[in-house]
């Protein structure tokens, strides 16, 4: 079963300073049919003003992942760590226990574009914890990309959560295909492009959730980048 989100259906908050699309309920965007999928509990597309950003803020117990599209990301937190993230970088917060952060901003006449995903943990009350690496956006072309992983297998970021994400970046008529273990879920995100999926299109923002499937098909009708969440059981 193939479950289409699209795009246009997301939730929109416009503050300004911040434009984002939440593919499930967030903040003050409620729809009680879209808390999630299985584990993957938020993908938001946030456009960030130059200049501007959150402010320090919380979190506990999610596992949390910034997917940089265009511009960089300041991030400082309660752990000391301070970097700025950007095009080419994934960047994985554990929340763990708790941890205090903001995320900026720091160009003066450029927006950054991001995704900001969470994804429930495993086990919860662990220590917070913190990692920033390289993405590779080069190995996505044509390929699929371990962005993050429970185990950080093929140099992929750590996440406490038996879910996979995958990343890649298709040509115009190239084909990708992927294989579902039983039971699992999945769930695709279209970051720019065109793409079919098992015979189904999908474009710019749209998702799609995935049960009940073992063979993954997918076709990308001009230049295609896109992500794909396996996750567990619920």
């Amino acid at each position: 079963m193939i479950t289409l989100r699209p795009s246009a259906e997301r939730g929109l908050a416009d503050h300004g300073w911040l434009l984002a699309r939440h593919s499930f309920s967030f903040g003050e965007y409620y729809d009680a049919a879209e808390m999630g999928w299985g584990a993957l509990r938020v993908i938001n597309e946030d456009r960030v003003a130059p200049g501007t950003g959150f402010g320090r803020h919380g979190h506990r117990d999610m596992e949390i992942v910034t997917y940089i599209l265009s511009g960089a990301l300041e991030h400082k937190d309660s752990l000391g760590n301070g970097d700025v993230i950007r095009r080419g970088e994934v960047q994985r917060m554990s929340a763990g226990t708790g941890i205090l952060h903001s995320e900026f901003n720091p160009s003066p006449d450029e927006a950054t574009h991001l995704l900001q995903i969470w994804i429930e943990p495993a086990v919860h009350g662990r220590p917070a914890s913190y990692e920033q690496q390289a993405l590779g956006i080069g190995e996505m072309r044509g390929h699929w990309h371990l962005v993050a992983s429970p185990d950080g297998a093929e140099g992929s970021t750590t996440i406490g959560q038996d879910a996979r994400l995958w990343a890649s970046l298709l040509g115009a008529g190239e084909a990708l295909s992927y294989t579902l273990a039983a039971g699992r879920l999945a769930y695709v995100h279209v970051v720019r492009g065109r793409l079919a999926l098992n015979g189904q299109n999908l474009a710019t923002g749209d998702g799609a959730k995935i049960a009940d499937e073992s063979a993954l098909q997918f076709l990308a009708g001009e230049e295609t980048e896109f992500l794909l969440f396996d996750l567990p059981p619920v």
